[in-house]
């Protein structure tokens, strides 16, 4: 199985790449072209960067990526690529994918980053596997313009917000799986598993 990961100058990819290899059948690669990342079998958003640079490498292919997703490509977005998948956000210019309606913003807290260990609430976002602690690191989160495609919550201090949205084999997480222990690689292997069967 091919998983590509779309590098838009994100960093943190070498990690990602590593856990998402540890699927069984899963050989992995990098892709700064948006229009050549689609040429796979899942696509992965990674998670550390800024949304206006990213939104930036993201648009030459914004509407042939939208359109793969939309026809069934599926892809994986952590963090800052569960951002790109909504229509906009207020850290940057730039359009996201458009894919969930809704709009990234800060967050509404005294401590700003999030940063470290938080709950997952309501976690239903891969059939088979229940997080309960994962490892985040954001200053922004995603506010969803529709309910019904949240599949997780989270809590940071009293903010309340989304840390997964799901939309068939489109799935969006908020922390980061590959440095949420044996847990959060477990969740990699279950997501490709479960979008690739």
């Amino acid at each position: 199985m091919r998983v590509t990961l779309f590098d838009y100058g994100a960093g943190n990819i070498h990690s990602l790449a590593k856990a998402l290899a540890t699927a069984p059948g899963a050989e992995v690669r990098v892709e700064t072209d948006p229009l050549k990342a689609l040429e796979t079998e899942v696509l992965v958003l990674p998670g550390v960067g800024a949304f206006g640079s990213a939104a930036a490498r993201l648009a030459p292919g914004r509407e042939p990526m939208r359109q793969a997703l939309e026809q069934g490509l599926p892809c994986l977005g952590i963090c800052l690529g569960m951002q790109l998948l909504f229509e906009g956000s207020d850290e940057g210019e730039g359009q996201g994918l458009g894919l969930f309606r809704g709009r990234v913003t800060r967050l509404r807290a005294q401590q700003v980053p999030h940063i470290g260990w938080n709950t997952v609430e309501e976690d239903a976002a891969v059939k088979g596997t229940k997080l309960d602690s994962v490892y985040y690191a954001h200053s922004f989160a995603c506010r969803a313009g529709e309910s019904g495609v949240v599949s997780g919550w989270t809590t940071h201090e009293e903010d309340r917000f989304p840390a997964s949205v799901r939309r068939g084999k489109v799935l969006g997480v908020q922390f980061h799986p590959e440095k949420s222990s044996s847990a959060g690689v477990g969740f990699l292997q279950a997501f490709l598993k479960d979008v690739t069967s």
